[in-house]
């Protein structure tokens, strides 16, 4: 399975798990005039449960593009050392 499989399942569950809990919560709602417990458990599961999808998954890219931009940083700064290094030795 590719990363971007991936991702796109994971936000198609939270997307779903809210839909679902808004749509119960409605229902609940019209229906009894009143939204039970059970229903804001469930309503609060699903916003917990896409909260932490699309906070870890930004989180991750966040921190994978800053150790990205350090390395290459760190390569660039190597390259530059190599060439006044070697411009100094001619």
């Amino acid at each position: 399975m590719t990363s971007s499989t991936k991702e796109w399942i994971q936000y198609a569950t939270a997307t779903l798990m809210v839909v679902s809990g808004v749509t119960l919560t409605f229902i609940s709602f019209f229906i009894n005039g009143d939204v039970t417990e059970g229903v804001l458990w469930y309503m609060a599961q699903a916003l917990t449960f896409a909260g932490a999808i699309f906070g870890v998954s930004i989180y991750f890219k966040t921190k994978l593009g800053e150790s990205e931009q350090r390395l290459r940083q760190f390569l660039n700064d190597k390259l530059k050392n190599k060439e006044s290094e070697a411009e100094n030795n001619s």
